[in-house]
């Protein structure tokens, strides 16, 4: 007899779960198993309504708490957040939804604490000042709570994206509708629920359903004064249409396609120590993963015959057992869709030959060495284990191609130190990581140039999202 399939609502609304009004039920699968493992039942235009209202009633007593009280509250979810029972507990939910490393996912668990303390340290720092720059008046800079924001957040990171977002929201005073991805919904309904249980009545709103039927209820709404979104770039263009009318303030993480860069004298195997987690990290699906490795036309072949060997080492399996380096795709679409994209580029491809589990989202890792430099592998995001070794003649060559392309997420540089430090400052992308595969961090930005999106996160500037300023000239 097997155990009956958990049933989850789709709404937390006034700091409780609530079962929607005509929500019609969505299966959670198990990118593992390819099973079914819950139920939730979809909110719709009647929770979003009531998401609204509740977050606007709850503004105005939430931006009244002083900045250090604001502080205290987000360092109390970041302590629950760093419990072991919830860390436990919250990442093997991830897992479950997304098909991410357990580890990984405890490591998720631990940075999304992290944007909370950094979040508090910020807005605890803040003050308003007083300017003197023009005889016979005084400048009063102070800056106030955006509005209701609106928090739109993909599933690949379904933990740390929305508290990337969430923690400087409620930090600068604002309230907060937020809907999760549908695919990994139970992982934001869990954080909202470790949320509600330190803010006030009201500030966090939560609504999973078809994304439409929320954020076209949430955008039109005149109270709502800020949206913070990551996902695609074609979603981004139309989110940012709706917020044109009103000139919602917006801040929009897309689509990214990282260029990954061998200097000609690079040391190969470090290199591939480094692409290694660039481009596996998430089981690939990560908006900065490596895409476009560029290597000298001399050692491209090497380079690649070199990742392939490592990649070969790589452990496919249940990514709840300690042991896999390597898991599933959360969604089932995606190892044809990635599949197609290795057929189509050209080039010397090579699969690696391992193993796949009977079941559940698996694909073997691939390379295309010299695939055409216009199909779709090379010039749009991957989000799985593929990618594309392209040989170059010169760095001019690489940057102009960078600086030519749609995006501008993330890059990589590898080489030594301080000339690959030079290239890097000369990529036309927002994040750079130099010999490393891992340059996020919630202190600095985090910021996207062209079809990547706009505005910033992380730093202090992530919190300058949702703060209005307001500057009182007073003569004297």
């Amino acid at each position: 007899m097997t155990d009956p399939v958990p049933l989850i609502h789709g709404a937390r609304l006034d700091q409780e779960a609530v079962e929607p009004e005509h929500g019609r039920p969505h299966e959670l699968i198990d990118p593992a198993t390819g099973a079914a493992w819950a139920t939730l039942t979809y909110g719709g235009e009647p929770e979003a309504r009531r998401a609204v209202d509740s977050a606007a009633a709850a503004l105005t007593p939430w931006a009244q708490v002083s900045g250090p009280g604001r502080a205290a509250v987000l360092r109390a979810v970041a302590a629950e957040l760093r419990t072991e029972a919830v860390i436990d507990e919250f990442a093997r939910l991830i897992t479950r939804e997304t098909g991410k490393r357990i580890a990984e996912a405890r490591g998720e668990v631990g940075l999304s604490a992290t944007f909370f303390e950094w979040f508090a340290d910020t807005v605890s720092g803040r003050a308003s000042q007083v300017w003197s720059h023009v005889p016979g008046l005084r400048h009063e800079v102070s800056s106030r709570a955006l509005g209701v924001v609106a928090v739109l957040t993909p599933w690949n990171f379904p933990a740390s994206i929305p508290a990337r977002k969430i923690a400087p929201a409620l930090a600068a005073g604002c309230t907060v509708v937020f809907k999760p991805s549908e695919v990994a919904p139970a992982s934001g309904l869990y954080l909202a629920e470790i949320i509600d249980r330190h803010v006030p009545r009201g500030t966090v709103s939560t609504v999973v359903g078809e994304p439409a039927a929320i954020s076209d209820i949430w955008l039109a709404d005149r109270r709502v004064r800020g949206l913070t979104f990551t996902g695609s770039t074609r979603v981004g263009r139309i989110l940012a249409a709706a917020t044109a009318p009103r000139f919602t303030r917006s801040v929009l993480e897309l689509g990214g396609n990282a260029p990954f860069v061998v200097l000609d004298d690079a040391d190969l195997d470090d290199a591939v120590e480094v692409l290694m987690v660039a481009k596996y990290r998430n089981n690939g699906q990560s908006c900065i993963a490596a895409n476009q490795v560029w290597a000298p036309a001399r050692l491209a072949d090497d380079l690649a015959d070199r990742f392939r060997r490592s990649s070969e080492k790589l452990v496919i399996g249940d990514p709840t057992d300690e042991s896999t380096t390597l898991g599933p795709l959360a969604l089932a679409s995606d190892p044809e869709r990635i599949g197609v994209l290795i057929d189509s580029a050209g080039g010397d491809t090579w699969r690696t030959d391992v193993a796949l589990p009977p079941a559940g989202h698996f694909i073997r890792p691939a390379v295309s060495v010299r695939p055409a430099r216009d199909s779709a592998l090379v010039t749009e995001e991957i989000f799985g284990p593929a990618v594309s070794v392209l040989g170059y003649d010169s760095l001019d060559e690489v940057l102009e191609s960078v600086a030519d392309g749609p995006y501008g997420l993330g890059g990589y540089v590898v080489g030594p130190q301080q000339r690959a430090t030079e290239v890097a400052r000369k990529l036309d992308v927002g994040i750079v990581g130099v010999n490393t595969g891992s340059p996020n961090t919630p202190q600095v930005p985090f910021a996207g140039l062209k079809d990547s999106g706009l505005g910033v996160e992380g730093s202090h500037l992530g919190l300058e999202a949702f703060l209005a300023p307001q500057t009182v000239a007073v003569g004297q």
